[in-house]
């Protein structure tokens, strides 16, 4: 059998052994459901608007986004609170 690997990092099998080991005992289903996902931005799941954009603008966005230190998303969130402000 090859290497396992995730993430470009190799897995050993006593490492597999233990991941196995630890699903048969079994997980407790609320604390997996309280982490799960990504954690809330406004004390409650937000919503996903998908939002299309031409390349010349995503560039643009993301030349911005990048002088700023933002993700793409922030730099979107920013654009639409300064719009809706105006």
């Amino acid at each position: 059998m090859g290497k396992r690997m995730i993430r470009g990092r190799e897995i050993s099998d006593a490492q597999v052994q233990a991941w196995a080991d630890e699903a048969e005992a079994g997980y407790d289903v609320e604390e997996l459901t309280r982490r799960w996902g990504r954690p809330p931005r406004a004390g409650k799941a937000s919503r996903v608007v998908p939002t299309r954009f031409s390349d010349e603008e995503l560039d643009e966005l993301m030349e911005r986004a990048q002088r700023e230190g933002l993700d793409r998303s922030a730099a979107i969130r920013a654009a639409v609170r300064e719009w809706v402000r105006a």
